[in-house]
């Protein structure tokens, strides 16, 4: 026991908590009310002084308030998202002052449809009240007033408890400073709501359901493991299935011709139904899945931008490359919604075989990310970059062949293009050096667009908004205008479509930084003439077949490039190597790279 508490919170108590009395019940929205409520909560850590430390983590359908370390000295099992909070964890308890609640309908010590109905004295079962996401966020809010909580640092939550997240930002702007979204949705799709309606027959069409009232006769478990083995299909992905189980078979090398369980799939489905029924309730299953269906962002404040409006929260949404339950494009709906609103926000979509549940499953790509995220909400990044402490954001080690395609001497020259104070987009922002500078030496509110994952995740540390996408897919969602500046720094010449993306930069932003390498300088053009091979140097050091650079461009091709959009070439600078004094003799021939600022022609 003493290995596991070694990096672990320890022996922590979940306490019960009055909410609500039968007195003053709380109004849900259904109209119906409810009282007494009972809340079932942990928490973790400690408040600081200051009280701007508190982290707030909801739970998914099947969680509890048990969110890390052990009950008891005997439990084998911690919490269930023990892997992310504890001490120097993402969610490092040195630092921050967690809380996890059990929600309204749980079977975790909340009250719910299993507590006991103050006017029958037995179990509520199906008299209990039907309640929605607002109604757990608005008896979390009753939690945190009765613990003197004024304000969360950040609210964090994957799946279901990302739908919770979601409803804190909406429904208490001014009350939460910053939110992780993770695998989550503004609403359910239509199959999702069909999973959980087979769910729910599945426990109503056992014998033992006895119309909810099964407690004291004989519970329908058979109908609720099946509710939870039909889920946790959903939660898993095709190629991670196929990883685990292929067609193997459990107990024989070849089939048996009968009806009994013979792949190792059956039976890992039925373990999990089996193990689910010995800890949660079927009615509560029923409610809470309720609940997820009805969440519907936009159906419920008209469009997604109008309930994000208000929200005064730095936001980190995560998705998972292979989850089909709540999929990324889901994800994107609230990223665009929440550009669209101007907020702040960061987005990665972690690659992952692990399906949905790679939320609970990836503590080192979601753990970076949210320590990162943390960190810098609690400490901003004025603090570190403006006094250079590259320490503070735990620089990430890059390959030899990265870093010298991310270390380059147009950053300075940029910068000197960029005015104080200016908003500034970096498409192909890299692990963020140059808007780092930017930020520490301009003022800027700079904003980063990047492909690589974990230049994503460095972003991040540095406390850079970001956005993990590939540009070629469009940047429809930024508004006209919405920027001073936007710097294509040696991304032109990877992109599809260059046109396309150079089009929208010059829509979205006043003005457009573009620097890449000149495919025409004389080394490349003696090694094509004299070796006859694709050039390779200092500059450009990849071979034909590896090469991020899809295009070859010089810089007579980039002028006449302009001239054809009709774009205004403001300034152009020619440079060669390390050397930052701009070349005017001959530049095409002698220089490596170059650097233009351009602009729309005014009339």
């Amino acid at each position: 026991m003493e290995e596991h508490l070694s990096n672990s919170v320890g022996i922590v108590e979940t306490k019960t908590i009055h909410v609500v009395t039968a007195a003053d019940p709380l109004k849900l929205q259904s109209g119906k009310t409810l009282g007494p409520i009972d809340v079932a909560y942990e928490t973790y850590g400690e408040l600081n002084e200051a009280q701007d430390n508190v982290v707030l983590i909801c739970h998914a359908l099947t969680g509890n308030a048990h969110a890390a370390g052990y009950n008891s000295p005997t439990e084998k099992k911690p919490g269930w998202w023990e892997i992310m909070i504890g001490p120097g964890k993402a969610i490092d308890t040195n630092k921050y002052f967690v809380i996890c609640s059990n929600f309204l309908g749980g079977c975790s010590g909340t009250t719910g449809p299993s507590s006991i109905n103050p006017e029958t004295g037995k179990p509520y079962g199906l008299d209990f009240p039907i309640f929605t996401i607002g109604d757990m966020v608005n008896v979390q809010k009753l939690l945190l007033d009765k613990l003197g909580v004024e304000q969360l640092l950040c609210v964090i939550g994957g799946s279901m408890g990302g739908m919770q997240v979601l409803q804190w930002t909406i429904a208490y702007p001014d009350f939460v400073k910053s939110a992780v979204v993770a695998a989550s949705t503004t609403r359910l799709s239509v199959q999702a709501i069909a999973f959980d309606a087979v769910g729910r027959n599945a426990i109503v069409a056992d014998q033992g359901f006895a119309g909810g009232q099964y407690h004291d006769n004989q519970e329908p478990l058979r109908g609720l493991g099946i509710a939870r083995m039909i889920g946790h299909i959903t939660y898993l992905s095709e190629e991670g299935m196929h990883q685990k189980f292929g067609r193997e078979l459990r107990n024989a090398d070849e089939y048996n011709y009968d009806l009994k369980y013979e792949f190792s799939v059956e039976a890992y489905l039925d373990y999990q139904g089996q193990t689910f029924v010995e800890r949660f309730d079927a009615n509560s299953y029923i409610y809470i899945t309720k609940a997820m269906d009805y969440f519907d962002v936009a159906g419920e404040y008209g469009s997604l931008e109008h309930a994000f409006n208000n929200s005064n929260s730095r936001f980190l949404v995560v998705s998972i490359s292979s989850d089909w339950l709540f999929t990324a494009a889901q994800s994107k709906d609230i990223l665009d919604a929440l550009l669209a609103c101007g907020k702040d926000v960061s987005y990665c979509n972690i690659h992952s075989p692990y399906g949905h549940d790679a939320f609970l499953l990836e503590p080192k790509t979601l753990g970076a990310l949210v320590q990162g995220f943390l960190d810098t909400t609690h400490d901003p990044i004025g603090t570190s970059a403006r006094n250079g402490d590259e320490s503070a954001t735990k620089k990430r080690h890059l390959k030899k062949q990265d870093y010298a395609k991310r270390t380059r001497v147009d950053y300075e020259l940029i910068s000197s293009l960029i005015d104080t104070g200016s908003t500034v987009l970096d498409v192909g922002c890299g692990d963020g050096e140059l808007l780092s500078r930017l930020i520490a030496e301009k003022n800027v509110t700079g904003e980063g667009i990047e492909l690589d994952q974990d230049l994503v995740i460095h972003c991040i540390e540095r406390g850079i908004s970001v956005i993990h996408r590939d540009i070629d897919e469009g940047l429809g969602e930024y508004a006209t205008d919405s920027f001073d500046y936007a710097i294509l720094s040696q991304t032109l010449q990877t992109v599809k479509e260059p046109e396309v993306v150079f089009k929208e930069l010059l829509r979205i932003a006043k003005k457009v930084i573009v620097s890449f390498p000149n495919f025409g300088h004389w080394r490349c053009r003696l090694q094509l003439l004299l070796k006859g091979h694709a050039p390779r140097t200092k500059q450009l050091p990849f071979r034909w077949h590896n090469s991020p650079n899809i295009h070859c461009l010089t810089l007579e091709d980039f002028d006449n490039f302009c001239s054809e959009l009709g774009v205004k070439v403001e300034k152009k600078i020619a440079i060669s190597k390390s050397r930052k004094i701009p070349i005017k003799l001959a530049p095409n021939l002698l220089a490596e790279q170059a650097i233009y600022l351009t602009s729309k022609y005014e009339g």
